[in-house]
């Protein structure tokens, strides 16, 4: 049996801050990639039952991901996620705002700054996604949509399919 994975999530109302702190059980160029190519982004980037479906990816500074989380019933709730930098194998700050189906962003919905980090952590990888919104209320309304399901589930789904391209088996 797998030792457990660390994992935080931690929310600051002072500062509109939410922190999430994830380690996997994997080789941080595989978590890279897990989470900079749309191939693999698709196949786990979305709390189950929901799915992820790109509609179109440029993982590059002032590129963007414009993507859509896929319900049961064939629904489409679209995001956009815009590239703002790089540092390849280390992290990323991308914008990210709910957006419509051709990527118009939705400004009645909370939109966040992603701060993600890459680290070594002995034969494992260490996330931390920082995400920083504009007011206490509007993370609050993020919470209140269930973000900490949502992620714990989402990141479920990652350690499932880096089991499956490192041929482990998941906990």
């Amino acid at each position: 049996m797998k030792p457990d994975l660390h994992y935080s999530f931690q929310a600051d109302m002072q500062t509109s801050r939410l922190t999430i702190r994830r380690e996997f059980d994997a080789p941080r160029d595989l978590v890279w990639d897990c989470y900079t190519w749309a191939e693999l982004l698709d196949q786990w980037f979305a709390p189950e039952p929901f799915t992820a479906k790109t509609k179109s990816m440029a993982f590059e500074e002032g590129g963007h991901w414009h993507f859509a989380m896929v319900d049961p019933e064939g629904n489409e709730h679209w995001s956009r996620f815009d590239y703002e930098t790089i540092t390849p194998k280390d992290g990323y700050q991308a914008r990210d705002a709910f957006s419509d189906p051709d990527g118009g962003i939705n400004r009645d919905l909370p939109a966040s700054t992603w701060d993600v980090t890459f680290e070594d952590a002995s034969q494992r990888t260490l996330v931390q996604t920082v995400l920083t919104y504009e007011t206490p209320e509007a993370l609050q309304q993020v919470i209140d949509m269930g973000m900490q399901q949502g992620m714990e589930a989402t990141l479920s789904g990652l350690d499932k399919l880096l089991a499956k391209l490192t041929g482990a088996t998941a906990k």
